[in-house]
């Protein structure tokens, strides 16, 4: 009995202290729940205002996207007002549209969800016909701070530009120098009104995939063996490939310019037709030019090779020992229209003329080639030697330079380019020289741009950026900044930064809402599944049934980080730019 009496003593103060011990947990827990939702309910009301905060920069974004898309379509009118937002998602938008001159457009937006407001501005400018619709257009795509662009000339030597003008740097005119039409450059204009501040972009040659889609791979004919190695009037030996051959206006590495063909990376192509005469003497003129004919075309052998892209890989020449004019020769009916693609450099040493200056277009493109970067995708132009190129007639656009070489020679002491002069990155002039005697002078550049790409009286096949129309055919962001209400208000339209689109759009945050309430009901299970536990035990309840009640808590505790888990997954899915969400 007494050792009976004993254990029961000992059963009993146990369980008193089983009693405190769990009545202390479960106090701690409840501090501890209590904590866990406070942290939880900042963190939610922070998270709630982010989320608000990118959920109205997106509606911002979507507002400058409906404006792209209206001034695309010539509707330049604001959209819907604060008073009266245009709706969209949970939130909604109002834009404002300036009209900035040459078809530029600074465009405001302002988001707002809820009580959060977030303002972005754009500019949007509308895209032509590129480099064509210029009569000079110089790009800076190497984005050298320092680059000007100058024209210069005093009385009949002076510069005289018949066109408009776009220059990725500074441009300066001096003397007579003058320019007829409208003139944009990014840095600074002297010597004429104009729009600075401007940008523009050369066309992406890349995307135009000339080396698969060109209709005459001129190296593949010289490479595919009919190429015959042959002297020829035109001068020196070289390889040539039969008349029914559309490339066979080309010679390759003639000897007797191998002196310039060694002096470059790529093998060299000189535009040159061996089944014609070449017409010699000095003259100028059309009249005494070497004829350039086309397969196919007004009866000569093979098929039609007129309408046609040329792909040269290598570099391309018109420089003839024996004459100083090449004349294309003009298809009958609706004239000559062809493109040359060089992936490499072209050199310009002597005149080139249209059979029929109304109908026919003929353009010039050179690319840069990878494998040589430092010395592809450049135009020379100009004889510094024998100053032998007075007229030129085409359109003319280097990836890389243009560069202009008639220096120092009485024979070019005047050029004239009827079409256009341009580049991606810059178009290098300096025409003034010393004589002999010590004096400066000037050799006079003119510059009568060719509209009839612009307008769309001309179709040349595989031009870049070509509208056909003279006027914008399509608009783009150009640059964009996100700015506050206080910058807005204060009118400052200044500081653009470059535009980039992001390539996915931020991780947006759900509503945490459910997240709340879960965590609270779980904290309120483990609570009571502990106090329970510590009852059964203080009260000698069966074990079968604690076992139970501590199993259903740990199930409920996984759920709940099963759900978290998915919530975090889903979290990281990203969305393009332009979803929104």
């Amino acid at each position: 009995m007494r050792v009976r009496g004993k254990v029961r003593g000992r059963g009993a103060g146990e369980s008193g202290s089983a009693l405190v011990t769990g009545l202390i947990t479960v106090v701690m827990l409840l501090g501890m729940s209590a904590a866990v939702m406070t942290i939880t309910l900042e963190k939610s009301d922070e998270r709630s205002e982010a989320v608000d905060s990118q959920r109205a920069l997106n509606v911002a974004n979507a507002g400058i996207a409906h404006a792209l898309t209206n001034i695309s379509a010539a509707n330049t009118d604001d959209i819907a007002s604060e008073e009266a937002p245009f709706a969209f998602s949970d939130g909604g938008y109002w834009v404002t549209v300036a009209d900035q001159g040459t078809d530029t457009y600074l465009v405001t937006s302002v988001g707002q969800v809820r009580g959060d407001r977030e303002v972005v501005q754009a500019v949007v400018q509308g895209e032509q016909g590129g480099v064509f619709d210029n009569a000079i257009f110089a790009g800076n795509s190497s984005g050298d701070p320092l680059y000007t662009l100058g024209l210069g000339g005093s009385g009949g030597q002076n510069d005289q530009i018949f066109g408009d003008m776009y220059v990725g740097g500074n441009l300066t005119l001096v003397d007579d120098a003058s320019v007829t039409g409208t003139v944009r450059a990014a840095g600074v204009i002297t010597g004429m009104d104009g729009v600075e501040g401007a940008g523009q972009l050369g066309p992406n040659l890349y995307a135009m995939n000339y080396p698969g889609t060109a209709d005459v791979q001129v190296a593949d004919e010289f490479n595919g063996g009919d190429a015959e190695y042959k002297s020829d009037g035109a001068g020196g030996t070289a390889w040539q490939l039969p008349e029914e051959n559309p490339a066979h206006i080309f010679r390759k590495n003639p000897s007797d310019r191998k002196t310039e063909y060694q002096s470059t990376v790529k093998d060299d192509f000189f535009m040159e037709d061996p089944y014609e005469s070449v017409s010699g003497g000095s003259q100028t003129s059309s009249k005494y030019a070497y004829q350039v004919s086309l397969s196919g075309v007004n009866g000569e052998s093979g098929a039609n090779s007129n309408k046609m892209i040329y792909y040269v890989d290598g570099n391309l020449w018109l420089h003839n020992k024996h004459t100083y004019s090449l004349q294309m020769e003009s298809a009958s009916g609706d004239g000559t229209q062809v493109l040359f693609v060089v992936s490499g450099n072209i050199y310009f040493s002597d005149n080139f003329f249209y059979g029929d200056e109304d109908n026919d277009g003929v353009a010039f493109i050179a690319m840069q080639d990878d494998d040589y970067p430092d010395d592809t995708g450049n135009i020379y132009f100009g004889d510094p030697v024998f100053g032998t190129i007075n007229k030129m007639y085409g359109y003319m656009y280097a990836e890389n330079n243009f560069y202009d070489m008639n220096l120092d020679s009485s024979g070019s002491e005047k050029v004239e380019i009827h079409g256009n002069m341009s580049a991606g990155n810059q178009v290098i002039v300096d025409r003034d020289y010393k004589t002999a005697y010590g004096s400066i002078k000037h050799t006079k550049l003119t510059v009568d741009f060719d509209e009839r790409v612009s307008n769309g009286a001309l179709n040349i096949p595989g031009l870049p950026g070509q509208s056909g129309a003279g006027e914008a055919s399509n608009f783009s962001v150009v640059a964009w900044r996100r700015v506050g209400e206080t910058q807005l208000a204060q009118g400052e339209n200044r500081g653009y930064e470059d535009y980039e689109a992001p390539e996915e759009d931020p991780i947006h945050e759900p509503d945490t809402t459910g997240v709340q309430e879960q965590v609270a009901e779980t904290v309120d299970e483990v609570v009571d599944d502990v106090v329970d536990d510590v009852v059964a035990t203080a009260g000698g309840s069966n074990d079968t049934e604690a076992t139970e009640t501590s199993e259903e808590s740990e199930e409920t505790t996984e759920t709940w980080g099963n759900d978290w888990g998915n919530w975090s997954n889903w979290k990281k899915k990203k969305k393009k730019w332009g979803s929104w969400w």
